[in-house]
């Protein structure tokens, strides 16, 4: 199912993430194990903030992909299916 994954990360944990290179290793092990179609990172809230769009396959994935978020900076991790234009064609077409 294609899906959303958005983490915030804790401003001083991030600080200390990215001072220390830890933030780069758990973004690049993220970005390896997803294969995302898409990747984005922005602020939200004040709070440094990535979004990918993946497939989760299963969802026993998850606590395997959140986990590095929560533990190496404190992030707020949300997990969303999401549609891209083609998927809502599809899906309004069963109405």
């Amino acid at each position: 199912m294609r899906t959303l994954l958005k983490a915030t990360f804790q401003v001083e944990a991030s600080n200390k993430a990215v001072a220390d290179g830890t933030l780069p290793k758990v973004i690049q092990s993220t970005m390896d194990k997803l294969s995302p179609e898409a990747s984005y990172f922005l602020s939200v809230d004040g709070c440094r903030t990535a979004m990918f769009v993946f497939d989760l396959k299963d969802p026993s994935e998850i606590p395997s992909i959140a986990e590095p978020f929560f533990q190496s900076v404190n992030a707020k991790v949300d997990f969303c299916p999401v549609m891209n234009a083609e998927d809502l064609q599809k899906g309004l077409k069963k109405l």
